[in-house]
């Protein structure tokens, strides 16, 4: 059951269906990765509706899908054109999922962050990329991206 809900997760995701996605969380789901930091319940949600809504030309694939009746795991990589710098990027990430009432509770997504602002920003990622600064910064943007996603979904 729960490996067949990591694959149906990230089939919808590579289909951008955002709806399924939530589907799999549960209402308590708590989110983590280097890129938007710490997310719980309607927030997480509404990353992942975003990021679809958002997407223009992303591609993804998934591997290595592994499941116990507790916890999870699999791979992921995200292809797609950072649009502030017109930049390709392909992030490699690492999935860790803990599961509760048959929905995902715990997701946590690992992946270089230094290495996705070399891609996606270029020399200036490669400098800053890999610090606690770089990261700081990184969050307030997304977070604010998302504040403003969820606040026009709001009105």
């Amino acid at each position: 059951m729960s490996k067949e809900l990591i694959t149906k997760f990230y089939k919808a995701f590579s289909e951008l269906d955002s709806t399924t996605m939530v589907s799999c969380y549960h209402n308590d789901i708590e989110f983590t990765d280097p890129a938007f930091g710490n997310l719980k319940g309607e927030r997480a949600k509404a990353m992942w509706v975003m990021l679809c809504k958002n997407a223009q030309d992303l591609k993804i694939e998934f591997s290595k899908v592994e499941a116990t009746e507790n916890t999870g795991s699999a791979h992921w990589d995200a292809s797609y054109t950072f649009r502030k710098t017109g930049r390709p990027v392909l992030n490699k990430i690492d999935a860790q999922f803990r599961f509760k009432d048959g929905k995902i509770i715990k997701h946590i997504d690992s992946f270089d962050l230094h290495n996705w602002a070399k891609q996606a920003i270029g020399f200036q990622g490669l400098l800053l990329g890999g610090t606690s600064f770089f990261k700081k910064k990184l969050h307030q943007q997304t977070n604010g991206l998302l504040d403003k996603f969820i606040k026009s979904k709001i009105n």
